[in-house]
């Protein structure tokens, strides 16, 4: 099903009381269009001239030193990769408001590294959208994470359908369709059920391909 904007929307600002700031938490497995829908969202409730905008929680990847140390190069993008306690505090941050602007990491996909202070996020900036795989997770510590957000959606994708878009994705990026395949099957597939299985209650469900 193709996600109402319009009643998103609504029920984000809804949850707005007044002009306060809240973090709206976008939910999903891999390629279940978080990113696309994030994008979508920030532009439909006005862009950055309205207040809105976005932090992807891939900017919290470790650096590929530190997950090579730890033997979790090959891992990637799975949820011990991430830096859950830097995503806490700039999380924090965000909501505590106090009139300091707040700068973000951004992942660079053709770089394959984590941008530090990538992007700010200043006080006009009232509605934050938070994207990512883990947010919701059940399991320490992203469990820890939970109580931040004021709105969760999260996007429920049929496993076919993740599998032919993870297929599809690694091929844009250049790799043959069997390292295409090995690639989704090895690491985004395990992590997609991850995401399934373990993901906590959420407010809003978007269902379909």
């Amino acid at each position: 099903m193709t996600p109402d904007l319009n009643a998103l929307a609504q029920r984000i600002h809804d949850t707005q009381s007044g002009n306060r700031r809240i973090l709206v938490a976008i939910v999903g497995a891999p390629a279940s269009g978080k990113s696309t829908l994030s994008e979508q969202l920030y532009h439909h409730l006005g862009g950055d001239k309205a207040g809105a905008a976005v932090v992807p929680m891939d900017g919290f990847h470790f650096d590929d030193a530190i997950l090579n140390d730890r033997g979790l190069l090959p891992r990637k993008g799975a949820p011990e990769t991430f830096d859950v306690g830097g995503l806490h505090r700039i999380l924090d941050a965000l909501i505590k408001d106090e009139g300091d602007t707040v700068y973000v990491p951004v992942f660079d996909r053709d770089l394959e590294i984590s941008r530090g202070s990538a992007r700010a996020i200043s006080t006009h900036h009232r509605i934050i959208l938070i994207e990512g795989n883990y947010l919701l997770l059940t399991r320490s510590p992203w469990d820890q994470l939970h109580d931040l957000f004021d709105l969760s959606i999260y996007l429920e994708v049929p496993e076919d359908t993740l599998r032919t878009r993870l297929i599809e994705r690694w091929q844009g990026f250049g790799f043959d369709g069997k390292t295409a395949l090995n690639k989704a099957m090895h690491n985004d597939i395990p992590n997609a059920r991850t995401v399934v299985t373990l993901t906590g209650p959420t407010d809003i469900r978007v269902t379909g391909g």
